[in-house]
Protein backbone atom coordinates (compact mmCIF):
# COMPACT_ATOMS: atom_id res chain seq x y z
CA UNK A 1 0.00 0.00 0.00
CA UNK A 2 2.69 2.52 0.98
CA UNK A 3 4.62 1.93 -2.67
CA UNK A 4 1.46 2.25 -4.52
CA UNK A 5 1.26 6.06 -2.29
CA UNK A 6 4.54 6.96 -3.47
CA UNK A 7 4.17 5.72 -6.91
CA UNK A 8 1.26 7.58 -6.89
CA UNK A 9 2.80 10.53 -5.27
CA UNK A 10 5.90 10.37 -7.61
CA UNK A 11 3.34 10.24 -10.39
CA UNK A 12 1.36 13.63 -9.24
CA UNK A 13 4.79 15.19 -8.76
CA UNK A 14 5.96 14.65 -12.30
CA UNK A 15 2.50 15.70 -13.77
CA UNK A 16 2.85 18.73 -11.40
CA UNK A 17 6.43 19.50 -12.63
CA UNK A 18 5.85 19.37 -16.25
CA UNK A 19 2.94 21.50 -15.76
CA UNK A 20 4.56 24.47 -14.38
CA UNK A 21 6.64 25.17 -17.32
CA UNK A 22 9.65 22.07 -17.73
CA UNK A 23 9.89 19.56 -19.90
CA UNK A 24 12.10 16.47 -19.25
CA UNK A 25 15.71 16.21 -20.36
CA UNK A 26 16.42 12.93 -21.92
CA UNK A 27 19.40 10.90 -23.92
CA UNK A 28 19.80 12.12 -27.50
CA UNK A 29 19.71 8.08 -28.33
CA UNK A 30 16.29 7.77 -26.38
CA UNK A 31 15.00 9.20 -29.23
CA UNK A 32 16.41 8.34 -31.81
CA UNK A 33 19.40 10.58 -32.32
CA UNK A 34 23.12 9.76 -32.26
CA UNK A 35 24.34 12.02 -29.21
CA UNK A 36 28.23 12.19 -30.93
CA UNK A 37 26.21 13.59 -34.53
CA UNK A 38 24.56 15.79 -32.46
CA UNK A 39 27.59 17.10 -30.14
CA UNK A 40 28.86 18.64 -33.45
CA UNK A 41 26.71 21.67 -32.38
CA UNK A 42 29.52 22.20 -30.02
CA UNK A 43 32.33 23.16 -32.30
CA UNK A 44 29.92 25.32 -34.67
CA UNK A 45 28.83 27.41 -31.63
CA UNK A 46 32.11 27.68 -30.36
CA UNK A 47 33.89 29.05 -33.56
CA UNK A 48 31.27 31.43 -33.90
CA UNK A 49 32.17 32.25 -30.03
CA UNK A 50 35.66 32.34 -31.12
CA UNK A 51 35.23 34.71 -34.65
CA UNK A 52 33.87 37.33 -31.97
CA UNK A 53 30.18 36.92 -33.49
CA UNK A 54 28.68 36.27 -30.52
CA UNK A 55 30.19 36.71 -26.78
CA UNK A 56 27.98 33.52 -25.97
CA UNK A 57 24.98 30.89 -26.57
CA UNK A 58 22.31 28.63 -25.30
CA UNK A 59 21.12 25.66 -27.45
CA UNK A 60 18.04 23.57 -26.62
CA UNK A 61 16.99 20.48 -28.92
CA UNK A 62 13.94 19.30 -28.00
CA UNK A 63 12.37 15.82 -29.32
CA UNK A 64 8.80 14.84 -28.85
CA UNK A 65 8.27 15.68 -25.56
CA UNK A 66 11.76 15.73 -24.01
CA UNK A 67 14.77 18.03 -23.97
CA UNK A 68 17.95 16.02 -25.78
CA UNK A 69 20.74 18.86 -25.49
CA UNK A 70 20.49 22.23 -23.29
CA UNK A 71 23.69 23.67 -22.86
CA UNK A 72 25.51 26.91 -22.30
CA UNK A 73 28.26 28.61 -24.19
CA UNK A 74 31.05 31.18 -23.96
CA UNK A 75 29.71 34.84 -21.98
CA UNK A 76 26.69 36.37 -20.60
CA UNK A 77 28.28 39.43 -20.44
CA UNK A 78 31.57 41.24 -21.35
CA UNK A 79 30.28 44.46 -20.22
CA UNK A 80 30.32 45.76 -18.23
CA UNK A 81 31.75 42.95 -16.35
CA UNK A 82 32.79 39.15 -17.65
CA UNK A 83 30.07 36.67 -16.57
CA UNK A 84 29.74 33.09 -18.11
CA UNK A 85 26.85 32.13 -19.94
CA UNK A 86 24.20 29.43 -17.91
CA UNK A 87 21.10 27.98 -19.55
CA UNK A 88 18.76 29.82 -16.50
CA UNK A 89 19.79 32.93 -18.63
CA UNK A 90 17.04 34.90 -20.42
CA UNK A 91 17.23 36.67 -23.80
CA UNK A 92 15.80 39.60 -25.42
CA UNK A 93 14.14 37.61 -27.73
CA UNK A 94 13.62 40.68 -30.23
CA UNK A 95 11.12 39.49 -33.33
CA UNK A 96 10.76 35.84 -31.97
CA UNK A 97 8.11 37.59 -29.86
CA UNK A 98 6.30 38.06 -32.98
CA UNK A 99 5.06 34.95 -32.55
CA UNK A 100 6.12 33.49 -28.70
CA UNK A 101 3.84 36.67 -27.82
CA UNK A 102 1.71 38.40 -30.51
CA UNK A 103 0.97 35.09 -32.82
CA UNK A 104 0.09 32.62 -29.72
CA UNK A 105 -2.21 35.45 -28.72
CA UNK A 106 -3.77 36.29 -31.40
CA UNK A 107 -4.61 32.85 -32.55
CA UNK A 108 -6.94 32.61 -29.27
CA UNK A 109 -8.98 35.53 -30.83
CA UNK A 110 -9.62 33.60 -33.94
CA UNK A 111 -10.52 30.68 -32.28
CA UNK A 112 -12.42 32.22 -29.77
CA UNK A 113 -14.73 33.30 -32.33
CA UNK A 114 -13.19 37.55 -31.92
CA UNK A 115 -10.90 38.24 -34.81
CA UNK A 116 -11.48 36.75 -38.38
CA UNK A 117 -8.25 36.33 -40.78
CA UNK A 118 -10.61 38.03 -43.56
CA UNK A 119 -11.71 41.13 -41.31
CA UNK A 120 -10.47 44.54 -42.96
CA UNK A 121 -8.39 46.31 -40.02
CA UNK A 122 -10.50 49.61 -40.25
CA UNK A 123 -12.79 47.16 -38.46
CA UNK A 124 -11.40 47.68 -35.48
CA UNK A 125 -8.87 50.59 -36.01
CA UNK A 126 -11.22 53.35 -37.96
CA UNK A 127 -9.62 55.68 -40.67
CA UNK A 128 -6.81 52.48 -41.19
CA UNK A 129 -6.43 53.30 -44.78
CA UNK A 130 -6.32 50.93 -47.76
CA UNK A 131 -3.83 50.43 -50.39
CA UNK A 132 -4.47 52.58 -53.97
CA UNK A 133 -3.84 51.62 -56.74
CA UNK A 134 -1.40 54.12 -58.35
CA UNK A 135 -3.21 54.12 -62.34
CA UNK A 136 -6.35 52.86 -61.39
CA UNK A 137 -7.39 54.21 -58.30
CA UNK A 138 -8.64 51.64 -56.93
CA UNK A 139 -8.41 50.62 -53.19
CA UNK A 140 -8.08 47.68 -51.58
CA UNK A 141 -8.06 47.06 -47.73
CA UNK A 142 -5.40 45.27 -45.98
CA UNK A 143 -6.62 42.38 -43.45
CA UNK A 144 -5.92 40.49 -40.85
CA UNK A 145 -4.66 37.91 -42.68
CA UNK A 146 -2.15 40.46 -44.47
CA UNK A 147 -0.71 41.56 -41.34
CA UNK A 148 -0.03 38.38 -40.01
CA UNK A 149 1.81 37.14 -43.23
CA UNK A 150 3.38 40.62 -43.72
CA UNK A 151 1.85 40.67 -47.39
CA UNK A 152 0.37 44.62 -45.76
CA UNK A 153 2.41 46.30 -47.74
CA UNK A 154 3.40 48.64 -44.97
CA UNK A 155 6.78 49.51 -44.93
CA UNK A 156 9.19 47.72 -42.52
CA UNK A 157 10.19 49.94 -39.92
CA UNK A 158 10.19 54.10 -38.96
CA UNK A 159 13.01 56.70 -38.46
CA UNK A 160 12.30 56.05 -34.42
CA UNK A 161 14.96 59.77 -33.59
CA UNK A 162 12.87 61.49 -36.35
CA UNK A 163 8.90 60.26 -35.45
CA UNK A 164 10.19 60.91 -31.13
CA UNK A 165 11.04 64.58 -32.36
CA UNK A 166 7.87 64.90 -33.59
CA UNK A 167 5.34 63.06 -31.45
CA UNK A 168 7.29 62.56 -28.37
CA UNK A 169 8.59 59.18 -26.52
CA UNK A 170 5.94 56.30 -25.01
CA UNK A 171 3.07 57.31 -27.85
CA UNK A 172 1.78 54.50 -28.47
CA UNK A 173 -1.17 56.05 -29.65
CA UNK A 174 0.23 58.54 -31.72
CA UNK A 175 2.08 55.90 -33.59
CA UNK A 176 -0.65 53.97 -34.53
CA UNK A 177 -2.30 57.02 -36.12
CA UNK A 178 0.62 57.30 -37.90
CA UNK A 179 0.54 53.71 -39.07
CA UNK A 180 -3.45 54.18 -40.06
CA UNK A 181 -2.80 56.86 -41.86
CA UNK A 182 0.61 58.15 -43.21
CA UNK A 183 2.95 55.18 -43.50
CA UNK A 184 2.98 53.85 -47.01
CA UNK A 185 1.31 51.04 -48.45
CA UNK A 186 4.33 49.68 -51.30
CA UNK A 187 1.90 46.98 -52.85
CA UNK A 188 -1.64 45.32 -53.23
CA UNK A 189 -2.18 43.08 -49.82
CA UNK A 190 -1.53 39.73 -50.35
CA UNK A 191 -0.02 40.01 -53.77
CA UNK A 192 4.03 40.27 -51.99
CA UNK A 193 6.03 39.68 -48.70
CA UNK A 194 7.58 42.81 -46.77
CA UNK A 195 8.74 41.92 -43.23
CA UNK A 196 7.12 44.78 -41.56
CA UNK A 197 7.35 45.57 -37.53
CA UNK A 198 4.16 47.48 -38.24
CA UNK A 199 2.32 44.43 -38.68
CA UNK A 200 2.44 43.86 -35.44
CA UNK A 201 2.25 46.60 -33.63
CA UNK A 202 -0.92 46.96 -35.68
CA UNK A 203 -2.17 43.16 -34.70
CA UNK A 204 -1.01 44.29 -30.60
CA UNK A 205 -3.77 47.54 -31.20
CA UNK A 206 -6.09 45.42 -32.34
CA UNK A 207 -6.04 42.85 -29.50
CA UNK A 208 -6.39 44.96 -27.38
CA UNK A 209 -8.97 46.74 -28.36
CA UNK A 210 -10.73 43.63 -28.54
CA UNK A 211 -9.69 42.29 -25.34
CA UNK A 212 -8.92 45.04 -23.09
CA UNK A 213 -5.91 44.26 -21.74
CA UNK A 214 -2.38 44.85 -22.77
CA UNK A 215 -0.98 42.78 -24.81
CA UNK A 216 1.79 42.28 -22.43
CA UNK A 217 -0.58 41.49 -19.40
CA UNK A 218 -2.52 39.07 -22.05
CA UNK A 219 0.30 37.19 -23.26
CA UNK A 220 1.28 36.69 -19.71
CA UNK A 221 -2.24 35.88 -18.07
CA UNK A 222 -3.04 33.45 -21.51
CA UNK A 223 0.02 32.26 -22.83
CA UNK A 224 3.14 32.48 -20.44
CA UNK A 225 1.49 31.16 -17.27
CA UNK A 226 -0.91 28.97 -19.01
CA UNK A 227 2.03 27.07 -20.16
CA UNK A 228 3.71 27.52 -16.27
CA UNK A 229 6.84 29.71 -17.87
CA UNK A 230 8.80 30.83 -14.97
CA UNK A 231 11.32 32.67 -16.89
CA UNK A 232 9.28 34.89 -19.61
CA UNK A 233 7.65 37.73 -19.14
CA UNK A 234 7.29 41.54 -20.95
CA UNK A 235 9.67 44.22 -19.24
CA UNK A 236 7.13 47.47 -19.52
CA UNK A 237 8.90 50.51 -19.24
CA UNK A 238 5.99 52.58 -18.58
CA UNK A 239 3.26 50.06 -17.53
CA UNK A 240 3.16 47.55 -14.00
CA UNK A 241 4.66 44.57 -14.84
CA UNK A 242 2.95 41.71 -15.29
CA UNK A 243 5.28 39.10 -13.02
CA UNK A 244 5.78 39.15 -9.63
CA UNK A 245 9.19 38.88 -9.14
CA UNK A 246 10.57 40.84 -12.11
CA UNK A 247 13.48 42.33 -10.47
CA UNK A 248 14.32 38.78 -9.83
CA UNK A 249 14.08 37.79 -13.47
CA UNK A 250 15.62 40.77 -14.91
CA UNK A 251 18.62 39.56 -12.96
CA UNK A 252 18.72 36.52 -15.18
CA UNK A 253 18.72 38.80 -18.53
CA UNK A 254 21.89 38.99 -20.72
CA UNK A 255 22.86 41.98 -21.68
CA UNK A 256 22.38 43.64 -25.20
CA UNK A 257 24.07 46.80 -26.74
CA UNK A 258 25.59 49.49 -24.89
CA UNK A 259 24.36 52.44 -25.28
CA UNK A 260 25.62 56.30 -25.26
CA UNK A 261 25.82 56.38 -21.67
CA UNK A 262 28.58 53.39 -21.50
CA UNK A 263 25.94 51.10 -20.22
CA UNK A 264 24.47 48.26 -21.72
CA UNK A 265 20.52 47.23 -21.88
CA UNK A 266 19.61 45.11 -19.47
CA UNK A 267 15.76 44.24 -19.34
CA UNK A 268 14.77 46.87 -21.52
CA UNK A 269 14.28 45.74 -25.06
CA UNK A 270 16.60 46.73 -27.83
CA UNK A 271 14.37 47.73 -30.60
CA UNK A 272 14.32 51.35 -30.86
CA UNK A 273 10.35 51.28 -31.34
CA UNK A 274 9.42 48.94 -29.04
CA UNK A 275 11.43 50.73 -26.43
CA UNK A 276 11.73 54.12 -26.96
CA UNK A 277 7.84 54.80 -28.19
CA UNK A 278 5.85 51.73 -27.29
CA UNK A 279 7.60 51.33 -23.57
CA UNK A 280 8.52 47.84 -23.72
CA UNK A 281 4.74 46.95 -24.54
CA UNK A 282 5.54 45.93 -28.30
CA UNK A 283 3.81 43.73 -30.87
CA UNK A 284 6.89 43.66 -32.87
CA UNK A 285 9.34 43.02 -29.94
CA UNK A 286 9.80 42.81 -26.08
CA UNK A 287 9.26 39.52 -24.88
CA UNK A 288 12.50 38.13 -22.80
CA UNK A 289 12.33 34.38 -22.10
CA UNK A 290 15.21 31.52 -21.59
CA UNK A 291 15.60 28.26 -23.56
CA UNK A 292 13.91 25.38 -21.13
CA UNK A 293 10.61 27.83 -20.89
CA UNK A 294 11.31 28.55 -25.01
CA UNK A 295 11.35 24.83 -25.17
CA UNK A 296 7.93 24.10 -23.41
CA UNK A 297 6.25 26.65 -26.03
CA UNK A 298 7.94 24.73 -28.72
CA UNK A 299 6.51 21.08 -27.37
CA UNK A 300 3.29 22.74 -26.79
CA UNK A 301 2.67 23.53 -30.52
CA UNK A 302 4.29 20.18 -31.24
CA UNK A 303 1.49 18.65 -29.50
CA UNK A 304 -1.37 20.41 -31.01
CA UNK A 305 -1.60 23.20 -28.23
CA UNK A 306 -1.21 22.06 -25.53
CA UNK A 307 1.61 19.61 -22.76
CA UNK A 308 1.24 16.13 -22.57
CA UNK A 309 2.40 13.84 -19.55
CA UNK A 310 5.39 11.03 -20.25
CA UNK A 311 2.21 8.52 -20.94
CA UNK A 312 1.10 11.19 -24.09
CA UNK A 313 -1.82 11.79 -22.51
CA UNK A 314 -3.34 15.43 -22.20
CA UNK A 315 -2.67 18.35 -19.56
CA UNK A 316 -5.57 20.18 -20.42
CA UNK A 317 -5.07 22.99 -18.15
CA UNK A 318 -1.61 23.74 -20.37
CA UNK A 319 -3.81 23.94 -23.35
CA UNK A 320 -3.43 27.53 -25.11
CA UNK A 321 -4.76 26.44 -28.42
CA UNK A 322 -6.86 23.87 -30.48
CA UNK A 323 -5.09 21.78 -32.65
CA UNK A 324 -7.10 23.36 -35.78
CA UNK A 325 -5.68 26.54 -34.70
CA UNK A 326 -2.54 25.26 -34.73
CA UNK A 327 -2.79 23.95 -38.39
CA UNK A 328 -3.92 26.86 -39.60
CA UNK A 329 -1.23 28.97 -37.58
CA UNK A 330 1.45 26.89 -39.68
CA UNK A 331 -0.02 26.95 -43.02
CA UNK A 332 0.71 29.74 -45.59
CA UNK A 333 -2.30 30.96 -46.57
CA UNK A 334 -3.78 29.84 -50.38
CA UNK A 335 -5.35 33.17 -50.89
CA UNK A 336 -1.66 34.66 -50.98
CA UNK A 337 0.68 34.83 -53.48
CA UNK A 338 2.56 31.31 -53.40
CA UNK A 339 6.17 33.11 -53.37
CA UNK A 340 5.14 34.40 -50.14
CA UNK A 341 5.94 31.62 -48.28
CA UNK A 342 4.81 33.14 -44.91
CA UNK A 343 2.50 31.07 -42.33
CA UNK A 344 0.28 32.77 -39.78
CA UNK A 345 3.07 34.53 -37.84
CA UNK A 346 5.89 32.49 -38.55
CA UNK A 347 8.54 31.80 -41.51
CA UNK A 348 8.22 28.66 -43.84
CA UNK A 349 9.39 29.07 -47.24
CA UNK A 350 10.29 32.95 -47.51
CA UNK A 351 13.59 34.28 -48.46
CA UNK A 352 13.90 34.15 -44.50
CA UNK A 353 13.66 30.92 -43.83
CA UNK A 354 17.17 30.54 -43.66
CA UNK A 355 17.41 29.10 -40.06
CA UNK A 356 15.72 25.86 -41.18
CA UNK A 357 19.18 25.36 -43.18
CA UNK A 358 19.05 22.53 -45.77
CA UNK A 359 17.55 18.91 -44.54
CA UNK A 360 14.43 19.97 -42.65
CA UNK A 361 11.37 19.37 -44.69
CA UNK A 362 10.12 23.20 -45.60
CA UNK A 363 6.68 21.80 -45.60
CA UNK A 364 6.47 20.74 -41.90
CA UNK A 365 8.90 23.47 -40.48
CA UNK A 366 8.12 26.71 -39.20
CA UNK A 367 10.10 29.23 -37.48
CA UNK A 368 11.50 32.94 -36.40
CA UNK A 369 14.63 34.80 -36.09
CA UNK A 370 14.73 37.71 -34.03
CA UNK A 371 17.41 40.84 -34.29
CA UNK A 372 19.41 40.34 -31.18
CA UNK A 373 20.25 37.00 -32.43
CA UNK A 374 17.63 34.68 -31.13
CA UNK A 375 15.77 31.73 -33.38
CA UNK A 376 13.37 28.96 -33.17
CA UNK A 377 12.58 26.30 -35.55
CA UNK A 378 10.42 23.83 -35.21
CA UNK A 379 10.19 20.30 -37.25
CA UNK A 380 6.36 18.81 -36.48
CA UNK A 381 7.07 16.02 -39.05
CA UNK A 382 10.19 14.43 -36.66
CA UNK A 383 8.91 16.54 -33.96
CA UNK A 384 12.07 18.05 -33.20
CA UNK A 385 12.57 21.72 -32.13
CA UNK A 386 16.03 23.76 -32.02
CA UNK A 387 16.15 27.03 -29.51
CA UNK A 388 18.80 28.79 -30.24
CA UNK A 389 19.47 31.95 -28.11
CA UNK A 390 22.71 34.55 -28.53
CA UNK A 391 22.81 38.21 -27.90
CA UNK A 392 25.00 38.91 -31.23
CA UNK A 393 23.98 42.77 -30.32
CA UNK A 394 26.63 42.76 -27.09
CA UNK A 395 28.18 44.89 -26.82
CA UNK A 396 28.06 46.46 -30.23
CA UNK A 397 25.70 45.42 -32.93
CA UNK A 398 28.48 44.12 -35.28
CA UNK A 399 27.98 40.28 -35.06
CA UNK A 400 26.26 37.90 -37.38
CA UNK A 401 24.31 34.17 -36.61
CA UNK A 402 22.73 33.77 -39.94
CA UNK A 403 25.06 31.10 -40.84
CA UNK A 404 25.61 29.65 -37.62
CA UNK A 405 21.75 28.67 -37.26
CA UNK A 406 21.54 27.32 -40.55
CA UNK A 407 25.10 24.83 -39.40
CA UNK A 408 22.90 24.00 -36.44
CA UNK A 409 20.10 23.34 -37.96
CA UNK A 410 21.68 20.87 -40.39
CA UNK A 411 23.54 19.31 -37.29
CA UNK A 412 20.37 18.34 -35.54
CA UNK A 413 18.89 17.28 -38.51
CA UNK A 414 21.59 14.49 -39.34
CA UNK A 415 21.57 13.38 -36.31
CA UNK A 416 17.91 11.73 -36.50
CA UNK A 417 18.23 8.03 -36.90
Amino acid sequence: MKRLIVSALAAALAVSALAQGTLRQATPESHGMDSEKLAQVDRVINDAIAAKEIPGAVLSVVRGNDIVYLKAYGNKSVVPTVEPMTTETMFDLASVSKCVGTTLSFMQLIENGLVRLTDNVDRYIPGFRPWTDPESGETVSITIRDLLTHTSGLTPYINTNSFVNEYGGNTPDRLEEFIATKVKRNFRPGSDFMYSCLNFITLQRILERVTGERLYEYAQRHVFDVLGLRHTCYFPLIYDPAVGDSAGLARLCAPTEVQADGKPLIAQVHDPMARRIMGGNSGNAGVFSNAEDLSVVCAAVMNGGVLVDKKGRTLKSTRILSPLTVRLMATIPPQNDPSVGRALGWDKKSSHSGPRGDLFNPETTIMHTGYTGTSIVIDTETKTAIILLTHRVHPEDKGSVGRLRALVANIVAGSIR
